[in-house]
């Protein structure tokens, strides 16, 4: 009976460290706003000047 009950733990525990790393590594992914006016700019979504300009805003802030 104990043996059942410490694998099940041990399962409880596995599971939730899991789900402690799968956030940590989402913090890590998140992009800054320059990296996202990047791909935005890559993608076409917006020109060149729109580009320079977002940049420089950013840059002041």
């Amino acid at each position: 009976m104990w043996f059942i009950f410490v694998i099940l733990v041990g399962v409880a525990i596995y599971f939730m460290l899991q789900a402690l790393k799968s956030k940590g590594s989402y913090i890590s992914r998140v992009e800054s706003p320059l990296d996202i006016l990047k791909k935005r700019y890559a993608k076409g979504e917006i020109d060149k000047e729109d580009f320079e300009r977002k940049k420089k805003d950013l840059e002041q802030n």
